[in-house]
């Protein structure tokens, strides 16, 4: 096994995981700490090292609120420990490989977190690499610098770096990306054979390097796991990209809040303080995150793709049934026509005439999961605009078990997608493990070929997915039975995949 790597910068040591012939690598630096002057700056080369690095535990999370103070979901589910180490020196990563030498050329997987651009760390207990390891992938987990710290812009910093104005996370997921095309052959891993990967806000930062010109060349394969957040029923995006002009002046806003006159000063002062006056900021003037610099972001990267302006490789996309439901708020039918009407105009009656349209919860009418709509609309554009790389779409619908009923929330997936269900508090049976088996063997599949199927691990071929297309839209529901293969869409989800697409 690997368990003495030397990397650019000098050698690091890993530890057998719990599974021996897999070695992890956790705390690997690829950039220098972002400190001091580098603060609000792209990450800068590494420093080399004497000695043995010792990679054996998670370097510190990025500065962000405290997590596991809460009670809501996410506090029950993975983050669960409020002393978990924090520090603005956080440009780390961590490296699960199986080679047994340098010259195998294993597909590697490159992960973001998500997390709102604002929370979350490689950490997470759900993000263990060892089952994808095990199946003949090297997973590298990066880190990245998040809220204030890592997508705070201002004019002072775009005038002083023109280069790297913003987005100095994103620009750290890149670096990331970069060590390993760098590194990870001494890994045993294949530099061009990278897919990168994310779920959330990890899967919108995907789609930002997707859209992203500095990228071209630099990965082979994308997954977005609920990344594509917009609405049929609204042209806003979630997580989409701000116009840097915008962004600037909500950084000197928050300059101001700090009690500050200047970046200089700003860069000055102690990381938690920066991070707890933050907090009390975005209450009232909302979150930083991307922004359109015309550098590394040309545009919003959800419509720079449909503009057929990004790095065209085979993507895997989709979401989980429950989350982030798309509606129609009205108190009454004679209202919900009359919004209907503004949104939809002459395709309104069309719209009407749909069964679905009139089922509610409430005063919310005609609800639909946009993030299908959204992949599916951004698949046959793709297949519109010419281009030959498979597109996959799944649906998260299993049951999830537990006290609180919690349905397919937003982010359960990543325990079957890691198959790390084991790690988790819920009462999963013999099924949930055998879906979580087939989720990580199609995903891993994918990353190796950029196909996903194959065979399961008794030997028998796994049910087939078949790229989504117009003439055949096929998705992978994976359900209380076990992966379902399906090439039907109802004409309501037709009809709004193509108004979203025109």
């Amino acid at each position: 096994m690997i368990r003495e790597v030397k990397t650019e910068n000098g050698l690091v040591r890993g530890l057998p995981a719990a599974d021996p012939r897999i070695t992890s690598f956790k705390g690997i630096p690829f950039a220098a700490p972002p400190i001091g002057e580098n603060r609000w700056r792209a990450p800068q080369p590494c420093k080399d090292w004497d000695g043995i690095l010792e990679a054996y535990e998670f370097a510190p999370i990025s500065v962000q609120d405290t997590p596991g103070l809460g009670t809501d979901i996410y506090c029950r589910e993975w983050h669960v420990d409020p002393e978990i180490p924090m520090d603005e020196d956080c440009l780390y990563l961590n490296v699960w490989t199986g080679a047994k030498s340098a010259d195998e050329k294993l597909p590697v997987f490159v992960w973001f977190f998500g997390g709102g651009l604002q929370w979350g760390y490689p950490a997470e207990m759900e993000f263990d690499g060892e089952r994808m390891a095990r199946r003949g992938v090297i997973v590298v987990t990066v880190n990245y610098r998040l809220g204030a710290l890592g997508f705070m812009a201002h004019p002072e910093i775009t005038a002083a770096q023109p280069e790297a104005p913003a987005n100095f996370g994103n620009l750290d997921q890149q670096a990331g990306l970069r060590w390993v095309i760098r590194n990870i052959e001494a890994f045993g891993g294949d530099p061009k054979n990278i897919t990168i990967g994310g779920q959330s806000a990890g899967g919108g930062s995907v789609m930002t390097q997707l859209a992203s010109p500095t990228n071209v060349g630099a990965f082979q394969k994308a997954i977005v796991m609920s990344g594509m957040i917009r609405s049929p029923y609204s042209s806003d995006y979630f997580l989409g990209a701000r116009d840097l002009n915008g962004a600037e002046e909500m950084g000197k806003k928050f300059i101001e809040f700090l009690g500050v006159n200047n970046i200089e000063e700003a860069r000055k002062l102690d990381a938690f303080f920066i991070r707890d006056k933050y907090a009390e900021f975005r209450g009232s003037h909302g979150m930083f995150g991307t922004v359109v610099d015309g550098v590394y972001t040309m545009g919003d990267p959800l419509t720079m793709i449909n503009k057929n302006k990004y790095n065209k490789v085979p993507i895997m996309a989709g979401n989980t049934a429950d989350e982030f439901l798309s509606f129609i708020p009205a108190a009454s039918d004679e209202e919900f026509k009359e919004k209907v009407q503004k949104l939809f105009g002459d395709k309104a009656e069309e719209f009407l005439k749909f069964e679905e349209a009139w089922k509610k919860n409430g005063n919310n009418y005609a609800l639909v999961s946009g993030l299908e709509c959204t992949v599916k609309s951004t698949f046959l554009n793709n297949e519109a605009n010419g281009n030959e790389n498979d597109c996959y779409y799944y649906r998260f619908a299993p049951d999830i078990p537990g006290w609180d009923n919690p349905g397919t929330f937003h982010s359960v997936d990543l325990w079957f997608f890691f198959e790390t269900l084991a790690k988790c508090w819920r009462p999963f049976v013999g099924r949930h493990y055998d879906l979580a088996r087939q989720m990580c063997n199609y995903f891993t599949n994918f990353m190796k070929t950029g196909n996903p199927n194959g065979e399961d691990a008794d030997g028998t071929q796994m049910p087939v997915w078949e790229s989504y297309t117009k003439e055949n839209p096929a998705e992978m529901v994976f359900t209380p039975d076990g992966s379902v293969p399906r090439v039907e869409d109802s004409e309501f989800i037709k009809f709004l995949v193509k108004v979203m697409g025109e």
